[in-house]
């Protein structure tokens, strides 16, 4: 089949988890022989020095609004006029118009698949013309109905009001008219599927199939990495700060890894701020525990299937966890609660929880959880192309 790929930013680099599972999706349709092409943004700032060849760039885009200068205040002028969420608006464009109308007014495409909720406004060149099929990333609704309740300010809760509302109304508009719906979570899926039955769930897989280097010497006690620029990510992080560090001994190092947590250098003695890491699977397998403290957001998270995948042991929140259930679990212990969450981090350092700790490396582990790592990698695969016969 020939598919067109419709996205916000082209995901090869895999900078975030969003990337990472559109492109899971992407090989998947590759490895199932089908031809692709990807249209999207690129990062502002990115220097590409090899394009990806089926990747075809609409234009450049700030995609992290900490960096993105005057930006928002025009894409917020943007919605207003247009009436799209503030988070389409930031994707919207005449020039991606022009080249989707270009593309399917001169090849024959089989089928489309629109990857986000929020490119929902390319629904009126799309609809009535080629089949589509809807990834939905997440309930986005949901996630800015979370946010709404968390912020004090009366300006943001208007404003996430707002978004909630019309990003529901865009993402229910697409998911009823897509032949079919594609979810990360049973929780998603439950709920698209109230709109359109023909909505599968399919089960991402972690990025790590082998490790370059399983034997990593240990740099500290506990990491945590995740992309701290999306709001969601760092409520987490900061929840961990205010409610689990008071109860952790001081002695221990804790590494954190990723962009937008510049508010950490300095703060505490025994924690370092690595700020990008290029290479995330090495950073965890690095840890003597890997913590991921997540209290917010949808859908699933990366981070958590490669950290599964290192062999390393793991505390983690419930939300952390979500869309995730089956798994190696004698190295995971899952907790909402501070004080608990902080005794399972110092249980497992200590080895006296579900495995005997080995303080240089964690090789017992490796082989189990790279072999749930890859049948999980290959079930995914063939999910996706069982799904694709049935729409060809």
């Amino acid at each position: 089949m020939k598919i067109l790929y419709l996205t916000t930013v082209l995901p090869s680099q895999r900078k975030t988890g969003g990337e990472i599972a559109s492109q899971c999706f992407i090989d998947a349709l590759k490895q199932g022989g089908h031809k692709v092409l990807v249209l999207g943004y690129r990062r502002q700032g990115d220097v590409v020095l090899n394009p990806v060849p089926d990747e075809m760039p609409v234009g450049y885009r700030f995609i992290e609004t900490y960096k993105s200068k005057f930006y928002p205040l025009l894409w917020m002028g943007l919605s207003l006029i247009t009436k799209l969420p503030y988070s389409s608006a930031k994707y919207y464009s005449q020039n991606y118009i022009r080249k989707v109308t270009t593309l399917l007014n001169s090849y024959n495409y089989n089928i489309i698949i629109l990857d986000h909720a929020q490119m929902g406004w390319l629904l009126p060149l799309i609809n009535n013309k080629l089949p589509f099929i809807f990834i939905a990333h997440n309930i986005e609704r949901d996630i800015y109905q979370e946010q709404l309740t968390t912020t004090s300010s009366k300006v943001w809760k208007q404003i996430y009001k707002r978004e909630a509302k019309l990003i529901q109304v865009m993402e229910d508009c697409l998911a009823k008219n897509a032949r079919e719906v594609w979810t990360f979570t049973d929780h998603d899926a439950s709920y698209f599927s109230t709109i359109n039955q023909a909505t599968r769930v399919f089960h991402l897989p972690s990025s790590v199939v082998n490790l370059e280097n399983p034997i990593v010497s240990k740099t500290c006690d506990i990491s945590i990495i995740g992309s701290w620029t999306w709001k969601a990510n760092m409520l987490g992080l900061k929840w961990f700060f205010q409610a689990v560090y008071p109860h952790l001994p001081t002695d221990l190092s804790i590494y954190v890894a990723g962009k937008g947590a510049e508010w950490l250098q300095g703060q505490y003695s025994n924690v370092k701020y690595c700020g990008f890491v290029p290479d995330a699977q090495e950073f965890m397998a690095q840890a003597r525990v890997i913590a991921i403290p997540s209290i917010s957001g949808g859908g699933i998270q990366i981070k958590t299937l490669d950290a599964i995948a290192t062999g390393t042991s793991i505390v983690a929140t419930p939300t952390a966890m979500r869309g995730i259930s089956e798994y190696p679990s004698s190295s995971i212990k899952v907790t909402e609660n501070p004080k608990d969450f902080a005794h399972n981090l110092v249980e497992l350092l200590k080895g006296k929880v579900g495995q005997i700790f080995d303080k240089e490396n964690s090789q017992e582990l490796l082989p189990l959880n790279l072999a749930w790592s890859y049948n999980r990698r290959e079930k995914f695969f063939a999910d996706v192309a069982y799904a694709l016969r049935l729409n060809s």
